[in-house]
């Protein structure tokens, strides 16, 4: 009687766990019916999912990828402080020290070439009415023999006698004697201005040199007006009365355009070169 009983139970078991299964089982074929995977019967009982594993190692770089497009125009930045003013640039003016063989000894300045004075007869109509420096070590190319005379160059001569009222001034130890002159170049300055009847240069300029204002006698030819230096030299053995280019001291007439104050009649006319 008791076998029966638990063999009974045994089956009833058996059959509950059958039923079970086949239930589990109709499940998981719809599962997969509507999933489209393969319906396996040892898929039917699966466990729980495990646990995340660790991170693995991180792979080697990938090859660097094209660039991409150029981005837009940032907006414009404010304007920084001004910078400090820069070096002053390469300059440079040519000028003639009427009266020397010498230049000034002021800063950047250099002679060029020495010679002596030249120009047109005073009595002549033609020629040149400007002075020139000629140079003591003159080039010829090609030339015709013989003095054809058409247009003389003469040296020129202070005519300064101090024994005649008319002609004498500062410069009458000079008087005859034939007037040097120096061409001379400004490395660092750029600008060149003769001033008549001043000793000084402007506060901004640089003093080359001072002197006489002269130029040619009234009833002759005109000549220019020349800055001849008030310490002239003077060239060994020319102190003959040529009477050829001459330069004369030079006064103001007053009242008739030149105010007699603060010019004066009487009084020679002086004259600088500055430089800027």
């Amino acid at each position: 009687m008791k076998t029966s009983i638990v063999i009974l139970i045994f089956a009833s078991l058996l059959i509950s766990s059958l039923k079970l299964a086949e239930a589990a089982l109709v499940r998981t074929q719809r599962s997969a019916q509507y999933s489209g995977v393969p319906f396996r019967y040892v898929d039917y009982l699966r466990g729980r999912d495990g646990r995340d594993g660790q991170d693995g190692l991180d792979g080697s770089p990938g090859p660097r990828g094209p660039p991409g497009r150029e981005g837009k125009t940032g907006e414009r930045g404010e304007f920084g402080v001004q910078g400090p003013p820069g070096p002053q640039g390469p300059g440079g003016a040519v000028y003639t020290r009427w009266g020397k063989t010498t230049c000034p000894d002021t800063e950047g300045t250099e002679l060029v070439y020495a010679g002596r004075v030249g120009g047109s007869v005073h009595g002549q109509k033609g020629g040149g009415s400007n002075h020139l420096c000629m140079p003591d070590d003159p080039d010829y190319s090609s030339y015709t023999p013989g003095v054809q005379g058409a247009s003389p160059i003469h040296g020129a001569e202070f005519e300064t006698d101090i024994s005649n009222p008319n002609i004498r001034g500062p410069l009458s130890s000079f008087h005859d004697q034939n007037i040097p002159c120096a061409v001379c170049s400004t490395a660092v300055r750029a600008q060149v201005l003769m001033i008549p009847a001043k000793t000084q240069c402007p506060s901004s300029w640089t003093l080359e040199y001072s002197g006489y204002l002269m130029s040619n006698y009234r009833a002759q030819y005109r000549t220019t007006f020349e800055c001849v230096d008030g310490n002239p030299d003077t060239i060994p053995g020319q102190a003959a009365n040529a009477n050829s280019n001459a330069f004369y001291h030079t006064e103001a007439t007053c009242n008739d355009g030149l105010s007699c104050s603060p010019y004066h009649p009487e009084k020679e006319l002086t004259c600088v070169v500055c430089t800027k």
